[in-house]
């Protein structure tokens, strides 16, 4: 399997202050990042691409470090999710990849977060846009945090690249008032309720 190939990172970060309504005791955070790699495969169809998943593991870390720390810490993250564009050289099978790399880091960084990673990958070239979708990092049912995040890059992922993305957030969406479970009501710690 060849090295992973970084071409660049992007870091970003939104404080939502209100909605149009009263203003939250504190503003929300939400943020992602995205690395722009070489994709390994583009070109060619490969049967056996899980290797490439360990050789993926070490920068799905090191992203959800950089993303906590860039949101004030593991501590005050409640959601996340994560993605992939791959160039239009490659599949979306290949963007799959980023699954357990990029879930597992997140938990680890987050300290065993249980809930199922949401995630979404598509096909694109340069400056398209993905929709990472959101939801709480304990359990899965916590309709307050049911979000999405839009990521992209104006020259990535090139036809040859893959940009692959963790989000993240520090609560519920502002004015959340759709009912549901509440994060404070969390209780069987199953990664569901």
């Amino acid at each position: 399997m060849p090295d992973l190939v970084l071409r660049k990172t992007l870091l970003s970060r939104e404080d939502i202050f209100h909605e149009g309504g009263p203003p939250p005791n504190k503003p929300q955070l939400r943020g992602w990042i995205m690395a722009v790699i070489e994709n390994p495969f583009a070109g060619a169809y490969v049967e056996d691409i899980q290797p490439f998943m360990e050789d993926l593991k070490p920068l799905g870390v090191d992203m959800a470090r950089r993303l906590a720390e860039a949101l004030g810490g593991p501590d005050a993250i409640e959601g996340y999710g994560k993605g992939a564009i791959v160039g239009e050289a490659g599949e979306t099978e290949h963007g799959a990849l980023w699954h357990a790399p990029g879930g597992y880091a997140m938990r680890e960084v987050l300290g065993g977060a249980r809930a199922i990673v949401p995630s979404t990958k598509k096909v694109g070239g340069p400056g398209v846009r993905l929709d990472v979708p959101v939801t709480h990092k304990d359990a899965s049912y916590v309709r307050s945090h049911f979000d999405a995040i839009e990521v992209g890059c104006p020259d990535a992922p090139r036809a040859r690249e893959m940009a692959v993305v963790l989000v993240m957030t520090t609560g519920a969406r502002i004015h959340d008032r759709a009912g549901g479970l509440a994060a404070s009501e969390i209780s069987k710690w199953d990664g569901l309720r």
